[in-house]
């Protein structure tokens, strides 16, 4: 039997990914190999883990929205992977490896759909305000151009006092977030998940995040608006699809009892779906400290989505624009095989998603009269 050179390649590809990450897939619970002890949460278990990033969060109350800001301190290298029917999104374009600029100087997320992009706006001028961005011309006079790609999610239709006339708050939501950045944030119902609802509209989103840090160092970290057409939980209970990926209790710690529930759930959950559709999307943002190139984080940006695959149901439809960016601080070498590093930090951003997913629909509050339930009150409900 002749051994090709790329069946030889594959096999030494397979045995020492094996190496290093074996899975156990005893109670249907995935366990990176080592356990805890090998794969744990940062200390925050924040994508602010993620050395060289801070998070900005603001809202209003009254209009019912809000704006998240994923703020670097140097420019970052990122890539994006739009999944959803239905997408609001400024400068991804700009995120093409055959582009000018390579780096990016913020992301955005928000609610607002179309409005919200203006939020963006305030954070470039706050960027600029500064002295960050890109310098095509660099001279005296000369502003600055950040670069600020951004999404928004459907929340127009929350309840809040929408009637802004000529004068949308996104612009001044995104100025307030940017000058508000830190390392430490809330979850639930905050920023870009204020206004976000999950399941056909009937369970209060929110933001949520989650960190991983690998056995070689590294960290993974995702940060999440969750406000999804598709359910995060079983129909009928308080089960999250995600509670396989859950590390300790970060949203509930449902374990077996919530386990046993999901394999005793009829497939009935798309029943609203077809009658109750309308616009949603969950937006994401996954980094890692490894330094990847745009392309390697354009394949971890892919990877990443199917985390919202385990925790959403139905995901991705005519009615979401899910999109999740990846950006990369570079604080960290990858090793000598890259393909390795980008699997890795792809399968962990996967799973790092799916918790924040989770713990973004944990935290939520539900607005003061407001018909839409939170987690909360399904888990004393059963």
């Amino acid at each position: 039997m002749t051994l090709s050179r790329r069946r030889f390649l594959q096999g030494l590809s397979a045995a020492a990914l094996a190496s290093q990450w074996s899975w156990s897939f005893a109670g249907t619970t995935p366990t990176p190999a080592g356990g805890t002890a090998g794969y744990r949460t940062g200390p925050r278990n924040l994508i602010t883990d993620v050395p060289g990033l801070r998070v900005g969060l603001a809202q209003d109350e009254r209009v019912r929205t809000g704006t998240t800001v994923i703020l670097p301190d140097q420019p970052v290298v990122a890539a994006v992977d739009v999944r959803g029917g239905g997408p609001a999104t400024r400068e991804t374009d700009a995120l093409g490896e055959h582009n000018l600029v390579q780096t990016v100087d913020a992301i955005v997320l928000s609610g607002g759909s179309v409005y919200g992009l203006a939020a963006a706006d305030g954070v470039a001028a706050w960027l600029g305000q500064h002295g960050k961005g890109f310098a095509l011309i660099p001279a005296a006079g000369v502003p600055v151009s950040p670069i600020v790609p951004a999404a928004s999610l459907y929340d127009l239709a929350d309840g809040g006092d929408k009637q802004w006339g000529g004068e949308p708050p996104y612009r001044q939501l995104g100025l307030l977030a940017a000058t508000h950045a830190s390392d430490h944030f809330p979850l639930g119902t905050e920023g870009a998940g204020y206004g976000a609802t999950t399941g056909f509209g009937k369970l209060k989103g929110g933001l949520g995040s989650a960190s991983v840090v690998a056995p070689d160092g590294s960290t993974v970290g995702a940060i999440v608006a969750v406000n999804s057409l598709g359910s995060v939980v079983a129909a009928g209970t308080n089960a999250f699809w995600a509670t396989p990926y859950e590390l300790g209790n970060e949203f509930g710690g449902g374990g077996g009892k919530a386990l046993a529930r999901l394999r005793a759930q009829p497939n009935d959950w798309l029943v609203g779906a077809l009658d109750e559709g309308r616009k949603n999307t969950t937006l994401a943002c996954v980094a890692t400290d490894l330094a990847l190139t745009r392309v390697e984080l354009q394949r971890v940006a892919i990877m990443a989505h199917d985390g919202m695959a385990r925790a959403i149901r139905p995901v991705h439809s005519p009615f979401d624009g899910d999109i999740v960016f990846a950006v990369s601080t570079g604080k960290r070498e990858p090793g000598a095989n890259r393909e390795l590093a980008v699997l890795q930090v792809g399968a962990l951003a996967a799973d790092t998603l799916t918790r924040a997913i989770a713990r973004g629909v944990y935290a939520a509050t539900v607005w003061p009269g407001s018909p839409v339930k939170s987690w909360a009150s399904l888990h004393n409900a059963s």
